[in-house]
């Protein structure tokens, strides 16, 4: 692939950022994590808490938690896989404010997530305003792939 092709992902407990390292490595990627301003502890993970902190923030659609650190150069990025875990069947409210951040307009997104026992469902359809001008492919579970398995995905992508 000669295009310039980025790995942006968030992990709340390192699941998903397995998954990235191995997808940045084939799709010969940059990586870039997605920070939390605010770390979340255990505490604010659990989905059991109605007052949990990510229980809160996926109750409200205005949620966008604060991002530590910016992408240096966007706009060098033709391609970017986003990552995320799947939390009440969609993305975390933080992914939003990633895609809020930047112009990804002419840019392909490739959504690609780890989840206990949810599919990506209607997430891609749920982020597409917050980048309308991308270019959308569909999407992929993550959860125990290999490398080799995801250099196939990526090649048939056809990016």
């Amino acid at each position: 692939m000669d295009k310039n092709v980025l790995v942006a992902y968030f992990s709340a407990s390192g699941t998903t950022r397995r998954a990235a390292s191995l997808l940045a490595k084939a799709a010969n990627a940059e990586l870039f994590e997605i920070v939390p301003k605010v770390p979340y502890s255990a505490a604010d993970l659990d989905w059991t808490n109605k007052k949990s902190r990510s229980s809160l923030e996926m109750a409200d659609p205005a949620s966008r938690p604060e991002i530590e650190s910016r992408v240096s150069d966007m706009g060098a990025f033709d391609v970017v896989f986003l990552g995320f875990p799947v939390w009440w069947y969609t993305a975390p409210t933080i992914i939003k404010t990633f895609l809020e951040s930047y112009d990804f307009a002419g840019k392909t997104i490739v959504l690609f997530a780890t989840s206990g026992g949810s599919g990506l469902g209607k997430t891609e359809s749920a982020l597409r305003p917050c980048a309308p001008n991308a270019v959308w492919k569909g999407g992929k579970l993550l959860n125990g792939a290999s490398e080799s398995s995801l250099r196939s995905w990526v090649e048939s992508l056809k990016l």
